[in-house]
């Protein structure tokens, strides 16, 4: 195989930097091990920001999450980790990562973590009739 799990995001300038627009990317086949067990568990990433300069280019995101598939990780941390190297990666305006994990022992978990740029204000909601 001449693809292997990466930790290196890759970037590509924004087409639109003037304007708040929503990217969403759903990640349907995450894994890592559970760091008590070692048993593997499963989730689903919703991943949605507002770029600001750049946006996540999709190969490297996939090998990235791939790089989680054998590490152990609470799935706290695990979330939070992810968002914080996208982060710091993009800069984007706002960025929301929500990782729903299966269910396992009868628990299901999910977890929500947010960022916002300091200075950028949310846009008003349009409700349309």
């Amino acid at each position: 195989m001449t693809t292997q799990p990466s930790r290196e995001l890759e970037l590509f300038p924004n087409p639109q930097p003037t304007r708040d627009y929503t990217i969403r990317i759903d990640i349907p086949e995450f894994t890592c091990l559970c760091p008590k067990t070692g048993q593997p568990d499963f989730a689903t990433l919703t991943l949605e920001y507002i770029p600001d300069l750049q946006c996540v280019e999709l190969k490297s995101l996939k090998l990235y999450v791939w790089s989680f598939r054998n590490e152990g990780a609470f799935h706290e941390a695990v979330t939070n980790e992810i968002l914080d190297d996208l982060v710091k990666a993009s800069s984007p305006r706002f960025m929301r990562l929500s990782a729903v994990f299966n269910v396992r022992g009868g628990i299901g978990t999910t977890v929500v973590a947010e960022h916002r740029a300091e200075n950028w204000q949310a846009p008003v909601c349009v409700e349309l009739p």
